[in-house]
């Protein structure tokens, strides 16, 4: 059976990749009415007293709502929200794994900013933060924009703010690598959600030698025609030289390439004319803008994919799941640039100390990566969400760890056991199942 049609067997038969499970036993009238009537009415008064309570009494402290309606799902554009959830339900299982967070996947069939807008303002009680998933852009940015504004929780978009942490991540072990410094010219290829979230954390953190690329060419100060309220923006804070040409002129001499893009878009040539340890991130997926075994070929001093098959994946994961638990930790009331750049640095660190060129981000599936890189981005998180003074109680680096650490080994400790009795044979629904 060849991998796509196994992947359709195993959801087949697993019916989705999550379930929601009680917390806390209700096996006799004793615990029903301790944590159902008459009891939760005690609890339900006590909130409606004082509404931040709820972060003690309820799942609220560790629940995320990730919405999506399906209009620029992965690589495949708009198939509606039907076709985005076995997406978000794979993000809530990552979330759940690497953050020990609960999230529940929101796909809607509502597609106007507005209606989106009030759905998630409606819903927002029940949560400790949103993340906003697969929302077609320039819609995805205005939405973002008027959430975080006019919620009084974090709300994250990983396609902007998770990618643009794990791709400074990677540049800050580049740099180090390289020798380079913060002056390094930098040619990002691609205006949309994740070109707009990197080029913004690339120049907060101080890479201001920026030129933005897109369909039509450099974005400058003044260009006309295609031009969104996102890519006026980056033509005022980047491309301070005013260069007003194509992808390849931009390349000649650049010190780092960033691909957010499709298929094919570079060539050894471009990397060639590059200045000397070209740094390339070619992160369009699953087939980067060159091949990494090309741009190796081409004398590429470091290349980064999002492919799980090559060496320094530039992969979300490393980043939504601390980040996120970071801002619940803290019953965060927003996320900053500062807040980004702290996980950013984070993850950097996370590395550890043997940097390499082909080991410039924290590995997936290294042993111990469950319980250090999410939990060591979370306690960052943190860090910068007091310090910013956005939460809403104070809790101390080590008490971040302990806590993310702890979540996450309780739910390996569970995933063990259910493996140990069967329950995932078959895509987690083997005879097994009942007594698991």
């Amino acid at each position: 059976m060849d991998a796509n049609n196994k992947a359709l067997e195993l959801h087949r038969i697993s019916r989705g990749k999550i379930e929601i499970m009680p917390k806390v036993p209700l096996s006799n009238s004793d615990e029903l009415s301790e944590f159902y009537t008459p009891g939760v009415a005690e609890v339900s008064n006590a909130i409606h007293a004082e509404p931040d309570k709820a972060y003690e009494y309820t799942s609220k402290s560790n629940m995320v709502a990730i919405i999506s309606d399906g209009t620029r799902v992965l690589g495949l554009g708009n198939v509606g929200p039907e076709a985005a959830i076995p997406v978000m339900e794979g993000k809530s299982a990552i979330f759940k794994r690497f953050g020990g967070i609960d999230a529940v996947p929101i796909c809607i069939a509502e597609r106007g900013e507005e209606e989106i807008i009030s759905l998630v303002k409606a819903i927002s009680p029940s949560f400790g933060a949103i993340n906003i998933e697969d929302i077609e852009s320039p819609k995805c940015f205005r939405i973002l924009e008027r959430l975080q504004k006019e919620l009084n929780i974090p709300v994250f978009h990983d396609d902007q703010q998770g990618t643009a942490a794990v791709v400074l991540g990677g540049i800050i072990n580049s740099l180090r690598l390289s020798g380079k410094g913060k002056s390094s010219k930098i040619v990002i290829l691609g205006a949309g959600a994740a070109g707009y979230g990197i080029s913004k954390l690339l120049l907060a953190y101080g890479l201001d030698n920026i030129i933005v690329v897109d369909s039509s060419g450099a974005i400058y100060k003044g260009r006309k025609g295609d031009m969104t309220p996102e890519k006026m923006i980056i033509s005022e804070a980047t491309n301070k030289g005013m260069f007003m040409g194509s992808l390849e002129g931009a390349m000649e001499n650049a010190d780092i390439f960033i691909g957010v893009s499709s298929k094919g878009k570079i060539t050894k040539e471009n990397i060639n004319s590059m200045a000397e340890k070209p740094i390339v991130f070619a992160l369009s997926n699953p087939y980067p803008e060159i091949s990494y075994e090309d741009a190796v070929d081409a004398g590429a001093f470091i290349v980064a994919t999002g492919r799980s098959d090559k060496p320094n994946q530039v992969n979300n994961l490393l980043a939504f799941p601390g980040i996120v638990k970071g801002l619940l930790e803290t019953r965060a009331h927003a996320i900053t640039e500062k807040t980004l750049l702290a996980a950013a640095k984070e993850i950097a660190l996370s590395a550890g100390k043997n940097l390499a060129t082909d080991h410039i981000l924290p590995r997936i599936g290294d042993r111990g990566f469950e319980t250090s890189v999410a939990p060591r981005v979370a306690a960052a998180v943190a860090e910068a969400t007091v310090a910013q003074r956005l939460s809403r109680i104070t809790v101390g680096r080590e008490e971040v760890l302990s806590s993310a650490r702890s979540a996450i080994r309780r739910y390996l400790r569970i995933e063990a056991r259910l493996v140990k009795k069967g329950f995932y044979a078959n895509g987690g629904n083997s005879s097994k199942q009942s007594n698991a």
